[in-house]
């Protein structure tokens, strides 16, 4: 039945050693172990060999084997079952593959299983599972291949784990391939199996097809229901995470701990204060256990809405407290422009509390010093790290280049590049750019932009900001020539977009948008308001408008931006003198920058801005960020 599909199969997976794949980074809320929890089944339930009774003596030795605590028990077990005749005990032999696949011991699993007489499906799924454990994920492909070829039965123990394996590669073509492994098999509909495709899909960044496969799935659970809600937030749609979850409750299906925590991760990536709080009244009245996990999820969502005084409230109320949720306290504090809190904590941590840092943890504070300008506290942080054992990698790096572009010390921040030990990757090099931008850099950005495009060749934002660069300096025909680039590679600009929270609800707006009821109301408020902007002493900076046009077109298109159709939305929407939060996914202009200090002046407001990179608080003029983002 499955000879055809064999056969392509083949072929994918033999070329898997050909192909260089990068593996998820850790989230501050621990999203690898939720993913885990909802990916497959319970790690202990493996699935037992059929027709193979079972005497009391095996039923010891297993009993036995999953009790041990380390890799040298397993093996004192192991020779017993040698000695004693039991090495060909099917069900025995199965678990002693499993509990060295538990432990990582990879090498002794794959000579154990070599060493087997009699294998069985069981046999051959711990395998493929052990393998994907070490991220040995070739091996893992191998093995599944040989299952194929064998005609063995496929389980929803061995499906979610090689589906897993695509995902961690982030090769759909295998995991379309395996997809129709499962509808051939009759395994499409069972919920592990789905949820690990859904999860797949999403993560290859095929958020279509997995809302397809969600949508046709004929009863739905609550794994699959968590997985979506994570996937759409992952794939920044965290708004249809918030419809999901409210059709999850609709339908009668009440989260669990790790459902509870996907939802609040979507959340604060959604960034509506309103519905935080909703969400938060929720976890209480449900009475949700606010354990470590989720209290540090709760923690990132009230600062990534912008309350952070909830998020230190949450902080100060949590009976237990590891690295992470330091760690998420400290990060809270640097994207809000606070590095001194955030410094204070990190002192609270490691000297009252006496707690050890982890990467994590130098991370934020390093974001937390470059967001802040404080270049000779990030120095003596990132030299701090090998106090506690710790090498930087790429992503401590990364906050260093940032740090020294920042602030204008281009040349050092080119000379680490060149020194650094490990090897450089996309987010490293963009850093690199937008310093490159700030401080206008033609040269540099140039260097920074190749590296960029030979990493990610299909990436709208990197030619985006190379075109910014060149448009900066007058260099138009440059500008023509990354924009003919990107056309001939079917490239486009990722739209900008803003929303503001008004009377518990979410209202986007893009650039000179029209379609909103009040539209109006909107551009006559912001008339109104920019003309008296101008009599307190602003002046629009067409310097942001980046387009080969005439002066006066280009006041015209800054007037047109998102965040201030968002501000003047809000201005009329909210009583005089509240507070207004408002979210852009990009980085907000110089131009409208400038605009809401004005604002927060003229109309006495204090504004909250929640842009791609950071908070800003608008209030008496001035903004915490000190003009320096």
């Amino acid at each position: 039945m499955l000879r055809n599909l064999r056969g392509r199969f083949l072929l994918f997976s033999s070329n898997a050693t050909k192909v260089r794949y990068s593996t998820c980074s850790a989230a501050i809320t621990l999203s690898d172990e939720q993913s885990s929890s909802v990916s497959l089944p319970d790690s202990q339930n493996i699935p037992e060999s059929p027709h193979v009774s079972v005497s009391r003596d095996t039923r010891d030795y297993i009993s036995t084997i999953l009790t041990c605590k380390n890799v040298s028990e397993v093996g004192k077990i192991h020779a017993q079952v040698i000695i004693n005749g039991f090495l060909q005990d099917l069900p025995v032999a199965n678990k002693l593959l499993y509990i060295y696949s538990q432990f990582r011991a990879i090498a002794y699993a794959e000579k154990l299983f070599d060493e087997m007489t009699v294998k069985d499906s069981v046999s051959w799924s711990v395998m493929v599972g052990g393998f994907a454990k070490t991220k040995d994920f070739v091996n893992s492909l191998r093995v599944f291949r040989e299952i194929l070829r064998s005609s063995l039965n496929l389980d929803n123990y061995t499906l979610p784990i090689v589906i897993r394996v695509c995902r961690e590669k982030r090769d759909v073509v295998v995991g379309r391939l395996i997809h129709e492994v499962a509808l051939k098999s009759g395994m499409d509909l069972d919920c592990y199996v789905c949820a690990a495709l859904v999860d797949m899909y999403a993560k290859c960044g095929e958020i279509g097809d997995a809302c397809k496969l969600f949508d046709e799935m004929p009863k739905r659970d609550l794994v699959t229901w968590t997985v979506m809600i994570g996937a759409c937030a992952d794939s920044g749609r965290p708004d249809e995470s918030w419809v999901l979850f409210e059709r999850m409750r609709n339908e009668g299906i009440v989260p669990d701990r790790a459902a509870v925590v996907t939802i609040v991760n979507a959340c604060a990536k959604l960034g509506t204060l309103h519905k935080a709080v909703i969400l938060h009244d929720y976890i209480r009245l449900m009475n949700f256990p606010i354990g470590v996990v989720l209290g540090t999820a709760l923690i990132d969502m009230h600062a990534k809405c912008g309350n952070l005084d909830a998020a230190r409230e949450m902080f100060d109320s949590m009976k237990e407290r590891n690295v992470i949720s330091w760690s998420a306290m400290i990060a809270a504090y640097g994207y809000h422009g606070k590095a001194t809190m955030a410094l204070e904590l990190f002192h609270l941590m490691v000297g009252d509390r006496r707690l050890p840092p982890n990467e994590i943890t130098f991370v934020s504070l390093l974001n937390a010093c470059s967001h802040a300008g404080f270049v000779k506290e990030g120095m003596e942080i990132f030299d701090l790290m090998t106090k506690y054992g710790i090498k930087p990698n790429v992503k401590h790096y990364t906050c260093m280049i940032d740090l020294l572009g920042r602030a204008g010390r281009l040349n050092e921040a080119s000379k680490m590049i060149e020194t650094m030990a490990i090897e450089k990757d996309e987010t490293l090099w963009g850093s690199f750019l937008g310093a490159c931008r700030i401080h206008k850099n033609v040269e540099m950005a140039e260097k920074a932009a190749r590296s960029l495009l030979e990493l990610q060749p299909h990436n709208s934002g990197h030619y985006i900001l190379l075109s910014n660069i060149y448009a900066n300096d007058g260099k138009w025909e440059e500008v023509a020539k990354v924009r003919n680039l990107m056309n001939q590679r079917g490239l486009k600009k990722v739209p900008g977009y803003t929303w503001i929270e008004a009377n518990n609800r979410t209202h986007r707006f893009k650039v000179g948008d029209r379609t909103h009821p009040k539209s109006k109301e909107i551009y006559d408020a912001l008339k109104d308001l920019t003309e008296k902007l101008e009599e307190a002493g602003f002046v629009p900076d067409t310097n942001f408008v980046l387009h080969d046009v005439d002066e006066e077109v280009k006041v015209g298109m800054l007037s047109l931006h998102s965040e201030k159709l968002a501000l003047a939305f809000g201005l009329i929407s909210t009583p005089e003198g509240s507070l207004l939060r408002i979210t852009k996914n990009l980085r907000v202009c110089g131009d409208c920058h400038n605009f809401f200090k004005f604002a927060s002046l003229v109309t006495r407001r204090e504004v909250i801005v929640r842009d791609a990179n950071r908070f800003h608080c608008f209030k008496e003029g001035s903004c915490s960020c000190g003009d320096y983002w």
